[in-house]
């Protein structure tokens, strides 16, 4: 497969097979993640492979945000329940995460490099077979998850990887060419 290939063939899985993901891909991803470019070699980002427990604490807090928008209490408690078992069928949830430097112009430049690092695992799994589906939002920032997850006040979530072998094969979607979007400045 050529880097072309695994960038055209990238796309959000959001529902996987039962196969778990070998520790080993985890693993590997994880180096592909870390040789990202990142100004003034600061390494910024750092990761979390979550286990059963850590997993149980994002589909409370996630539950429980859902849920709050939501006025029935059983069509809640649904909600509730839909989360946690669909959370617990996710064959690897990787966190993401980039260290918060003093500085805010080398804060932009880490969060910059932490993404390219995402971007890496991204095509590294489409090389695998294996699919991701990259989440962000609010509650990447729960107080009560940053406590489960043991997230130290100088690091900032940045994503959160669902990852595993698709359940089936999706429709990519058209995008608009990059000339529509492109200006030559002489």
């Amino acid at each position: 497969m050529t880097v072309e290939e695994a960038i055209r063939g990238r796309y959000s899985v959001k529902s996987f097979s039962a196969r778990p993901v070998p520790r080993e891909d985890i693993e590997a991803l994880l180096e592909l993640a870390v040789a990202a470019p990142n100004h003034r070699m600061t390494e910024p980002w750092g990761f979390l492979v979550l286990g059963d427990e850590a997993r149980r604490a994002y589909a409370t807090v996630l539950g429980r945000r859902k849920a709050a928008k939501v006025t029935d209490p059983e069509a809640a408690r649904l909600v509730r329940k839909k989360v946690e078992r669909r959370t617990a069928e996710i064959p690897a949830l990787l966190v993401v995460t980039v260290h918060l430097a003093d500085d805010p112009e080398i804060r932009e430049e880490d969060f910059a490099a932490t993404w390219m690092g995402i971007q890496n695992i991204a095509l590294g799994a489409v090389e695998r077979g294996l699919g991701l589906h990259i989440k962000t939002g609010a509650v990447m920032n729960d107080p009560e998850l940053r406590v489960a997850w043991r997230i130290p006040d100088d690091r900032r979530v940045v994503a959160m990887l669902e990852l595993g072998e698709p359940a089936r094969e999706p429709r990519l979607t058209d995008r608009e060419p990059a000339a529509s979007r492109t200006t030559w400045i002489d």
